[in-house]
């Protein structure tokens, strides 16, 4: 019994010298240069320590090293202009006491305070700090591109080096390039046992004026920096956006992904401005999510199985991005189950009409920032307050072209075709406006156009063009050029006595058009044609068949920009053979489109 107390007291008197001796130890054969020399190796970049490390004991044994920098080996010893890749205030190296006893260094972990990470290489990724002279890390990095080199394809990960790691803490980081400050607040931690494993990365910091949370993980890391494919998780979560991408990744070159992702922000333009992406959304834009399948790399990817809601539309289909130019491109085919085509129109081009005064400036500047070429198909969409089904439309960007069209839908009890075209490269822009509607419910037509006195019911045909040059849309519609035709069926015009019309003609004097608003017209058809010239449409053609056999007919021009118009018509009588006979009651229509009065006129 008392030679096993003994040997026990032996032990605890053997540990506890071991313990005190631990300092003494340590101090001897692993201060300054031995953890300078470990980092070094570990890093491959040159090691300086501002002060000698402080060892502590308990509650476990660590070093604490003050102004630690890493320095490119190619930098000159004595040229202090050269700023370190990596510096950290304080950084905190967990050892083991049993390789230290042994005049080793092992690091178990580390905590790095006050870090800050200079990059300084482009990439076409992501930028990177200057590359270290070799190390460790390089060197397993070099070995695992032989084993990339030797399968691609397929790499054997068990031939990877199964070098320890161990976990990295950082607090208060910041990171950097040429122009200052990138990332500050940096805080968070790398989770990497040995080099042949997974790793993961969890951080948070502030960017451009944000907070940000990110999460990474790789089921091989050591195979990415070597050029080589991984599984990748990875999550960005900050106020302005949400993102979130898994599959497979490769970083080599311009990068290759293949997996799910999604995008999520409740702004696009607070996102877009925070982002820095020199794109400027359109005045209605609001929220978007995207859900959707990459692949491709960073010059191009293609969103397959896309999900994409922008500004409350939702729809479906495949895009196409391209980076490779200096605009970014967008391409592709959208399916909605219902589309707000103006919202939709306004999130890609600022100045469409209706998003602000008619006399603003017209905007293209978009059309430098992006280019867009969409194929898009709705079974209901509204355009203001138009309702139309079946709807197959495309709006392009292109240069100094800006394109917005309508080629098949619905309306009106009809079909109906539009397009909008706004290009060029100066300050005044030339506008094309199309309109083709066939079949169309007159009535209907009439009342979306905000007729209210003269209601035509039957139906028609309308076909429209103007095109005008400008640097606002007063400007260029009121400057242009194009022609209109309508053609009605048999049918009626509401809001038209005729009866009363020839009376108060017959009393001479002006009397206002309201004053025969009170029946209706009967029709067999109706024709009209205007050339439009400046904005003022010249009416060339406007008959219409009241019975079987009268005809009323008027000429003259309409200013649709100032709302005035002065015609002149007459009823005539027409033979069974179509010959018109003499014009009678003839009268002149003047005024505003609002108020318009009647008076009778000479007759020829």
């Amino acid at each position: 019994m008392k030679k096993g107390l003994a040997a026990v007291a032996a032990l605890v008197l053997l540990g506890l010298f071991a313990l005190a001796a631990l300092p003494w130890i340590a101090s001897t054969q692993i201060v300054r240069d031995r953890i300078a020399y470990e980092l070094g190796l570990w890093s491959g970049y040159r090691v300086s320590l501002g002060a000698a490390p402080v060892l502590d004991v308990w509650p476990g044994f660590k070093a604490t090293l003050e102004n630690v920098a890493f320095h490119d080996w190619a930098d000159d010893w004595n040229d202090s202009s050269r700023p370190a890749v990596l510096e950290a205030e304080r950084v905190e190296v967990a050892l083991s006491p049993l390789a230290a006893l042994r005049g080793n260094i092992v690091f178990s972990g580390m905590s790095v305070h006050r870090p800050l990470l200079r990059l300084s290489v482009p990439g076409s990724v992501v930028d990177l700090p200057a590359s270290p002279g070799g190390g460790r890390m390089l060197r397993a990095v070099e070995a695992a591109r032989a084993v990339v080199a030797e399968n691609p394809a397929r790499p054997d990960t068990n031939a990877l080096p199964d070098t320890p790691f161990g976990t990295v803490e950082f607090f208060d980081g910041r990171v950097a390039d040429a122009n200052g400050d990138l990332v500050t607040s940096l805080r968070g931690r790398v989770v990497w046992p040995s080099l042949n494993r997974s790793a993961r990365v969890v951080a948070t910091g502030i960017w451009r004026g944000e907070n940000v949370a990110v999460e990474a993980s790789a089921a091989a890391p050591l195979l990415l920096m070597a050029g080589g494919s991984s599984s990748v998780n990875l999550s960005l979560k900050s106020a302005l956006v949400e993102a979130g991408f898994e599959g497979s990744a490769n970083l080599s070159g311009d990068g290759h992904f293949d997996g799910p992702a999604k995008l999520a922000s409740p702004s696009i333009r607070r996102m877009l401005e925070w982002s820095r992406t020199q794109i400027s959304a359109g005045a209605a834009i609001g929220a978007m999510s995207l859900a959707s399948r990459i692949q491709g790399n960073a010059k191009r990817l293609q969103l397959d199985e896309t999900t994409l809601t922008l500004g409350g539309n939702t729809g479906r289909g495949m895009l196409d991005l391209s980076f490779a130019e200096a605009v970014p491109a967008i391409a592709g085919t959208l399916a909605f189950d219902k589309l707000d085509l103006r919202s939709f129109l306004m999130a890609f081009t600022p100045s469409a009409p209706g998003a602000g005064s008619i006399h603003d400036r017209i905007d293209t500047t978009f059309s430098e920032q992006l280019s867009l070429d969409l194929r898009l198909s709705s079974a209901a969409a509204t355009f203001g307050g138009l309702a139309l089904t079946d709807v197959a439309a495309s709006t392009q960007i292109r240069g100094p072209l800006a394109a917005f069209d309508i080629s098949d839908a619905t309306a009106f009890g009809g079909e109906v075709q539009a397009g909008l075209r706004v290009e060029g490269a100066g300050e005044e822009k030339t506008v094309e406006v199309r309109l083709v509607a066939d079949n169309v419910d007159a009535l209907a037509l009439a009342k979306a156009a905000g007729a209210e006195r003269l209601l035509p019911q039957g139906r028609a045909a309308i076909s429209v063009t103007l095109r005008g040059t400008g640097r606002d849309w007063n400007a260029a519609l009121g400057q242009a050029e194009g022609s209109v035709t309508a053609t009605l069926g048999q049918g009626t015009l509401g809001g038209f006595d005729v009866a009363k019309f020839r009376t108060l003609w017959q009393a001479g004097g002006f009397f206002p058009l309201s004053e025969v608003a009170g029946g209706t017209l009967p029709l067999r058809g109706f024709d009209f044609k205007a050339r439009i010239v400046n904005g003022i449409a010249r009416i060339e053609k406007a008959d219409a068949a009241i019975d079987q056999q009268t005809v009323l007919s008027m000429a003259g021009i309409v200013h649709y920009i100032g709302r005035g118009l002065a015609l002149s018509g007459y009823f005539a009588p027409v033979q069974p053979d179509g010959v018109r006979g003499e014009a009678e009651t003839p009268f002149f229509l003047g005024g505003s489109w609002d108020a318009p009065f009647v008076s009778p006129a000479p007759a020829d």
